[in-house]
């Protein structure tokens, strides 16, 4: 009884307790692997790396003859995305006065590559790929992938 009289009496704060959306892994092995695919198309062998909104790994692929060193740096370009909410690409264009000071940052590369993963408007997760011969052909397959699974974006609870 007396519990529950102080619980009664404690205020309440609006963000005590939140609740936050996130990529499954279900979603990331699937985007790792439509990455890892759309880069075969075109005779490119890459990692692609998907990271919950928290940074954390949640899924990787590396396709047979991928270099080893694509693991790290398809990680770093998707942690990119999680620092800035941006595509990597967008961050490194639109941030040129810190670029240099960003890749010293553990964890970061500011290379194009990175792209957000977004439902319902909010980033659940980042996608990173590496391997394909430039930046901007890592982020097409990464593309490819949001693409491909974008109903299951749309339509996730």
């Amino acid at each position: 009884m007396l519990v529950g009289l102080l619980l009664a009496s404690a205020p309440v704060a609006a963000r005590d307790v939140i609740t936050q959306r996130t990529v499954g892994m279900e979603l990331a092995r699937d985007l790792a692997q439509a990455a890892v695919e759309a880069c075969r198309v075109d005779g490119w062998q890459v990692t692609a790396v998907v990271v919950n909104r928290a940074g954390d790994i949640q899924a990787l692929l590396r396709d047979s003859l991928a270099s080893r060193y694509t693991m790290q740096i398809a990680q770093e370009k998707a942690e990119a995305v999680i620092l800035s909410g941006a595509a990597s690409a967008d961050f490194r264009r639109n941030r040129p006065d810190i670029r240099m000071e960003m890749n010293h940052v553990r964890g970061i590369l500011m290379l194009e590559g990175g792209v957000p993963i977004r439902s319902g408007g909010a980033l659940i997760g980042a996608l990173g790929v590496s391997g394909a011969p430039g930046g901007d052909k890592d982020e097409r397959c990464a593309l490819v992938a949001l693409d491909k699974l974008q109903e299951r974006l749309e339509f996730a609870e």
